[in-house]
């Protein structure tokens, strides 16, 4: 009993996997309003009702693929910092990395299309903010951690470097989307301006 009970939560595992897989292929490719629950099922090879038994809808199986996406997106960004090499090689380093990883047209066609579903549905609406906020989190970590090990401090409070800097991204990346010529060093030379050396702390007198 205790295989089978494995086995199935295996298979079930790999179905998802696999409808994510090709949701995520489809959605970038022809988009959200492009994209069924029919097509994605016959693409991956289940029947619909394999897509039911493990997503309540297209906006949950959306949800998965972005999940998917930002959870690749942040590897690289903590990858990157992971360095060790000097802040300012990290930051080149991160500049580098945005300029492939920031404005890739279908992800960011995706990310503004689904946003618009926000309009309707309070579901997808609350489920973006909470995945916003927790990116914001994972960000200020990563701030705190990189300007400690620095020896640097932020000109603002580090939560609000951390919305800054998500809302730059995707501003930025919206823009790369259009117009690949947008040069992506504003991003290092904004992030450069947020720190400066720790002040030392002095008493009177």
């Amino acid at each position: 009993m205790p295989e089978t009970k494995v086995s199935r939560a295996e298979r079930q595992r790999q179905t998802r996997e696999r409808l994510i897989e090709v949701a995520a292929q489809m959605f970038l490719a022809v988009g959200y309003a492009g994209t069924s629950l029919d097509k994605v099922a016959v693409e991956a090879g289940f029947s619909k009702g394999a897509v039911y038994s493990n997503f309540a809808g297209k906006e949950e199986l959306c949800m998965a693929v972005l999940d998917t996406i930002h959870a690749e997106k942040i590897r690289l960004v903590q990858a990157v910092f992971a360095e060790d090499t000097s802040l300012e090689s990290r930051l080149k380093s991160f500049v580098e990395w945005s300029r492939t990883g920031l404005g890739e047209p279908q992800w960011t066609a995706l990310e503004v299309e689904f946003a618009a579903v926000a309009r309707n549905n309070p579901w997808v609406a609350s489920e973006l903010v909470k995945r916003h906020r927790e990116i914001r989190r994972l960000i200020g970590q990563l701030i705190s951690a990189t300007i400690e090990e620095a020896d640097l401090e932020t000109t603002i409070p580090v939560e609000h470097v951390a919305t800054a800097l998500l809302a730059l991204g995707a501003g930025l990346g919206g823009l790369r989307a259009l117009d690949p010529k947008i040069d992506p060093d504003v991003f290092g030379v904004v992030l450069a301006g947020l720190v400066r050396p720790r002040r030392e702390v002095r008493g009177d007198a």
